[in-house]
């Protein structure tokens, strides 16, 4: 693949066709065998299709994992508490007025202990409280993004690199000042769980300067980082 990508880097610059900044660093990273960029590939490949009749390649799209959902936590009802049963005391009729007021004493003070009693029996039973586990809390998935510039000028590269405990692959991209997506590219994290890639400060949507953001995203996490462009 470096093999095919040299040969049109140097016929695009023994033709003069392009960038010949970008494309002598091209053809340097690979002679020596170093890492190059999508964008990098994709900047020879439209240079070759517009000026040496190359066909345009199709490359599949890469499949994004879609981020785990997290089910929500249910709560349960606290049970509602039982309601007081009351109680009615009927006074016995007595047989003669004479015995009323002993008999009114008597009852009174039976109903008293009736009432002490039931209001002791139901203080133990009022206080229900429900015991409601607290979820425990997820392990914090890792990611970091950096580059090694806080600002860059119109076809600069731009290192960008991080780390992220997941495996697989990390989605990176950069949006303008209006949101709008200049670059992409799928970088492989590393057993080391890093990750690296280069990008150049340039091309469609990089026609205004100011305050860009770099994001990744790893399915589980996305962190970003902003710098300063000057077209």
């Amino acid at each position: 693949m470096n093999d095919s990508l040299l040969d049109d880097v140097k016929a695009l610059l023994d033709k003069e066709f392009g960038d010949d900044r970008i494309l002598k660093q091209i053809c340097r990273a690979c002679e020596n065998n170093e890492v190059i960029s999508n964008y990098e590939r994709t900047y020879v490949e439209k240079l070759a299709q517009k000026h040496l009749g190359k066909r345009p390649q199709v490359t599949p799209t890469p499949t994004i994992e879609k981020q785990q959902s997290i089910p929500d936590v249910v709560i349960p009802e606290t049970p509602s508490i039982q309601k007081m049963q009351t109680y009615q005391s009927t006074t016995p009729k007595t047989r003669s007025n004479s015995k009323n007021s002993k008999a009114i004493m008597g009852i009174a003070g039976i109903t008293l202990v009736i009432i002490i009693a039931v209001a002791v029996s139901f203080s133990g039973t009022t206080d229900i409280t429900t015991k409601v586990e607290t979820p425990k809390t997820p392990v914090p998935i890792t990611l970091s993004i950096q580059s090694d510039l806080a600002s860059y000028n119109k076809k600069d590269l731009i290192s960008i690199s991080g780390t992220s405990n997941t495996s697989g692959t990390i989605n990176l991209s950069i949006e303008n000042s209006k949101n709008e997506l200049v670059w992409a590219e799928q970088v492989t994290i590393k057993n080391n769980e890093q990750y690296s890639t280069l990008a150049i400060a340039g091309g469609e949507g990089w026609e205004n300067s100011g305050i860009y953001t770099i994001k990744a995203d790893n399915g589980k996490e996305t962190k970003s980082i902003t710098f300063s462009f000057k077209a």
